[in-house]
């Protein structure tokens, strides 16, 4: 359970209790949801619901909708240890609750807007944002969605692929060109929109890991919307997805963490029991450095990570820092899982064992909200531009 000290006493047991919930509700059922769906996997909804229950589908709701309204730092501490649970589960729970700050900034009217605040509280506005498509990945500005206005609507048409929750959504935040003849600063706009609009679901993927995180294709054919519907300001769409990046940098690494720990706990009992030349392979000073590093590493990351939500939660400069974040965090843990991998020996490539299934879960994250090699040319570019005569 949650020990950080620099968590309040009000943190840790919110964590806690979200790990408990999670270790009551899901952990049983783990290997029966990544099968299901031929393999795909499921995201549990009526777990979903028991944190509803719990409060948890309110945490990123402002208090004056009547959330909890947490910071970057509170949520993190929640979700590192629900992702001891499950890092998949955990991700896809974020995605779904993660976008009433899109809604908010809509020119809906206040009663929807709190109308929609009621319904995330209780659960049941599970979202999803779309940015992503099959020839935009890292690079967004590449999409080719596009968003045309009729009258007082908006016509969107177009596929954005690699869709969190998309599957199990009944609203989205959909990026889309609204003046191609501009830059994608100025050109790209922010769209909210019901699924009952006419948004379509394409086909849901098949992924190595995270499978409790439903993934697929959002298909818009002639979706109306209203122009309240618009998020912000018309042609600064680019900004805000840019904006919410920089975030998602730093605080989506967080699941890294809970796969992480949990892979030097699974690697560390076993090293206690297992024996080899007459004592436990702990014993082994080799083996021994191999646990120590595996925790060093991810104690390093963990500080990176809580530094930079700090800053996000100061709104203080983070320059180089979100890019940074994501590499180090990421990396740190596909190593932090081959290693546990390697102290498990063959018994840790076998499926029947735990570590096969947080290598898998972690791989991703050195790879969706731009790619590590992405983010090296940005703090490269940063560099030149802190260093320039």
């Amino acid at each position: 359970m949650l020990e950080y000290p620099f968590a309040t006493d009000e943190q840790k047991e919110l964590a806690n209790m979200a790990r408990s919930i999670l270790e009551k509700e899901l952990a049983p059922r783990l290997h029966d949801l990544e099968q299901a769906n031929d393999g795909k996997g499921e995201f549990p909804l009526d777990v979903f619901k028991t944190l509803a229950e719990a409060g948890y589908t309110g945490m990123l709701v402002p208090e004056k909708y009547g959330g909890l309204g947490f910071d970057n730092v509170t949520k993190c501490l929640i979700y590192e240890e629900m992702s001891k649970v499950d890092a998949g589960f955990t991700f896809n729970f974020n995605g779904a609750i993660a976008n009433f700050e899109f809604i908010e900034m809509s020119h809906i009217s206040e009663e929807e807007k709190q109308a929609w605040a009621d319904r995330y509280i209780a659960g049941e506005a599970p979202g999803a944002c779309c940015i992503t498509e099959p020839d935009a990945g890292s690079d967004a500005a590449g999409m080719k969605t596009t968003a045309v206005k009729d009258g007082n609507e908006w016509v969107l048409n177009g596929r954005k692929c690699f869709v969190t929750d998309g599957p199990v959504a009944n609203h989205f935040i959909i990026f889309a060109w609204t003046d191609k003849a501009k830059s994608a600063g100025n050109g790209i706009t922010a769209f909210f929109v019901e699924k009952e609009r006419g948004v379509q679901v394409g086909s849901v993927e098949n992924k190595m890991g995270i499978k409790l995180s439903c993934t697929s294709d959002i298909i818009l054919d002639n979706v109306r919307v209203p122009e309240d519907h618009v998020i912000g300001e018309i042609g600064k769409g680019f900004k805000y997805a840019m904006q919410d990046l920089d975030m998602a940098r730093i605080c989506g690494m967080v699941y890294c963490l809970g796969i992480s720990q949990t892979a030097i706990e699974n690697a560390t009992k076993y090293a206690q029991v297992r024996k080899q030349f007459g004592k436990r392979i702990i014993d082994h000073e080799g083996l021994a450095f191999l646990l120590a590093d595996m925790q060093i590493r991810t104690d390093a990351a963990r500080a990176l990570l809580y530094q930079a939500a700090r800053c996000l939660d100061e709104g203080k400069p983070i320059g180089s820092l979100s890019s940074a974040t994501k590499v180090f965090v990421s990396e740190s843990c596909v190593q932090t899982a081959i290693d546990g991998i390697q102290v498990f020996g063959g018994y840790g490539y076998m499926k029947d064992y735990p570590m096969e299934k947080l290598l898998r879960d972690s791989k991703i994250f050195t790879i969706f909200d731009g790619t590590n090699q992405i983010q090296r040319m940005l703090v490269g570019r940063h560099l030149d531009k802190k260093y320039a005569e």
